[in-house]
């Protein structure tokens, strides 16, 4: 014959209990299974305790027998259950997983979800199932470009430390020309914003003449220093050098970071820096555009401005630019950079000995 084990509460734990069942705020489950331990504590039997409290007998059984195994953390949450037993061998999720990493489906540049259930014979609910368990995304790629520049790691800690250490009495600069910018007019005007329904605009356009900007983001405060100009040579290049000198204090020396664009190293602007030595550029390695913070800004602007923006003239969108540029300005956030160079280091060499296994295999 089985015997309800015994429940012997010390004067902590009764009071513990207590407090719980007077809670307003203790879940329902938890009064329950905290009264029959109070109940038990009493020497009553687990059939009185089950007619008292309205429950079976089974039920005042099962939380008393965990209390008295594991006390409070016996009866604060529920047991872990086994689940439902898989319906699919793990042997055929690892053939699904193997074949989406390893080789795409004849004349396809990826699986598909209906493509992999026809080759495995499974439903594509299942094969959808089995991606999203394993992180895996066939229909998704990300572009990526491996610097080659032969002193890469010089040129990112000197970036680096620039965003991260600047130089003590010198204004940091992040420049770069956001080129060929189209003023866009729509063909048809579009529909507002209205509640179940997106915006609207027409896919087709008229193109009304492009310009470039050239910005300069101040690193420290986010402003950003900016111009449209018709073309981006070297002689635009020079106006926009020469526009951050006139725009920041003499006194203090400006380093600005630039990307490899030709026009930034041409001879006019070599012979004009060496009359202005309180400028130093420093030159990003080459295919590390995502190293220059003022893409950071450019992103802002071409999302927030430009790319849904209506423009009949050149004129329009430089005004629109401009406007931005005031409205950027007037509460400016500096972007900040958080990236060791140690780590993105470490990053691009293993996405180097990643690249010559592909290579080699």
């Amino acid at each position: 014959m089985r015997v309800a084990p015994p429940i012997v509460l010390a004067p902590k734990d009764q009071e513990r209990l207590e407090m719980l069942v007077r809670s307003g705020k203790t879940p329902a489950r938890l009064v329950e299974r905290a009264r029959i331990v109070l109940l038990a504590n009493q020497k009553q039997e687990n059939k009185a305790i089950a007619l008292e409290l309205g429950i079976t007998e089974q039920k005042v059984g099962r939380w008393r027998s965990r209390y008295a195994r594991s006390g409070f953390a016996g009866i604060e949450k529920d047991a872990p259950r086994p689940g439902r037993r898989p319906k699919i061998a793990r042997e055929t999720i690892e053939a699904v997983v193997k074949k989406t990493q390893e080789k795409p489906p004849p004349h396809r540049t990826h699986w598909s979800t209906r493509t992999m259930a026809a080759a495995t014979g499974l439903s594509p609910a299942t094969i959808r199932r089995i991606w999203t368990a394993h992180g895996l995304k066939p229909h998704r790629v990300r572009t990526f470009k491996i610097s080659n520049a032969p002193k890469f790691i010089e040129k990112l800690e000197d970036v680096v430390g620039l965003y991260v250490s600047p130089p003590e009495n010198a204004i940091v600069f992040s420049v770069d020309e956001k080129c060929q910018i189209q003023a866009l007019d729509r063909t048809q005007p579009g529909l507002p914003l209205k509640k179940g329904r997106a915006a609207t605009m027409t896919h087709d356009y008229k193109r009304n003449g492009t310009t470039t900007l050239l910005a300069a983001l101040n690193v420290l405060t986010g402003v950003v220093i900016g111009s449209c100009m018709n073309k981006h040579t070297n002689k635009e290049w020079l106006d926009f050098l020469k526009l951050i000198d006139a725009s920041t204090d003499k006194t203090k020396e400006l380093h600005i970071i630039a990307d490899n664009y030709r026009t930034h190293k041409h001879k006019n602007v070599e012979s004009w820096l060496a009359k202005h030595p309180r400028i130093h550029i420093h030159f990003v390695p080459t295919s590390c555009s995502w190293l220059n913070m003022v893409e950071r800004f450019f992103r802002d602007i071409t999302e927030n401005r430009i790319r849904r923006g209506v423009f009949r003239s050149v004129k329009q969108l430089e005004q629109a630019i401009e406007d931005y540029l005031k409205n950027h300005n007037a509460n400016p956030k500096p972007f900040i950079w958080t990236a060791k160079a140690s780590d993105i280091l470490e990053k691009v060499k293993r996405a180097k000995e990643r690249l010559l296994n592909c290579q080699t295999a």
